[in-house]
């Protein structure tokens, strides 16, 4: 979707982004994780912090999950937001998925999958999926993982955060050959217009966040695609 606030060579690039397939860009399933960020009922069907935009996302990353496991895929991490009541967080953001609320639970498209008892839960209270978790444990105990499968919402924030652990994670290991994957059908984030009754700093363009923080996750050697099948 154009948007007049993305610099030309940004919407260029992001016009320019390709279908890729699963099979190209991940060779060996059995060295091949997906990585899910936020795919939670508050962001996805309801709570202060849901948006159309990103309900349009449960359908796309379910099938990615499926193609994903019917290729031979068997790992996949799931990091999802789960605050204690009283996080600074909410200094930034309004109160949302609260441990034991119906918001910080998995999104039934993904719960309700046959094979969702291989998923791997971690639980966050933060954007970054590796503070104060299991995430970095989990990778240290995976040292053939050579393939992430990078999705969720938000583009500019919790799934920034996960991809660029991921590639940083590898790059400091001199991990060659260690693709971390964005399929642009399957992540994307919320959008509140500029108005000039709203506080200042509260504008929050979704397209421009959206093109812009994965143009600089390619920069930095994130690999975007437009879809993986």
């Amino acid at each position: 979707m154009p948007s007049t606030l993305v610099p030309d060579f940004i919407s260029t690039w992001f016009d320019s982004l390709e279908d890729a397939s699963l099979a190209a860009l991940a060779p060996d399933p059995a060295t091949t994780a997906v990585f899910s960020t936020d795919m939670i009922n508050g962001f996805v069907h309801f709570g202060p912090l849901s948006s159309d935009r990103v309900n349009k996302l449960a359908a796309p990353v379910a099938s990615m999950f499926e193609r994903c496991w019917q290729y031979g895929v068997k790992d996949f991490i799931i990091s999802q937001d789960t605050h204690s009541p009283d996080t600074p967080e909410f200094a930034s953001y309004p109160p949302h998925a609260i441990a034991g609320t119906e918001e910080s639970r998995m999104i039934p498209e993904l719960a309700n999958l046959p094979f969702a008892r291989n998923f791997m839960v971690i639980e966050k209270n933060s954007l970054h999926p590796a503070v104060n978790t299991r995430f970095d444990t989990w990778l240290a105990n995976r040292s053939d993982l050579r393939t992430a499968i990078v999705v969720g919402n938000c583009t500019d924030l919790c799934v920034y955060q996960l991809a660029m652990h991921l590639r940083i994670w590898a790059n400091a290991r001199n991990i060659h050959g260690f693709e971390v994957i964005v399929p642009v059908d399957c992540v994307d984030t919320f959008d509140i217009p500029e108005s000039p009754d709203a506080p200042a700093g509260s504008a929050h363009p979704a397209e421009f966040f959206h093109q812009t923080f994965l143009y600089h996750m390619a920069s930095n050697g994130v690999r975007i695609v437009r879809t993986l099948a």
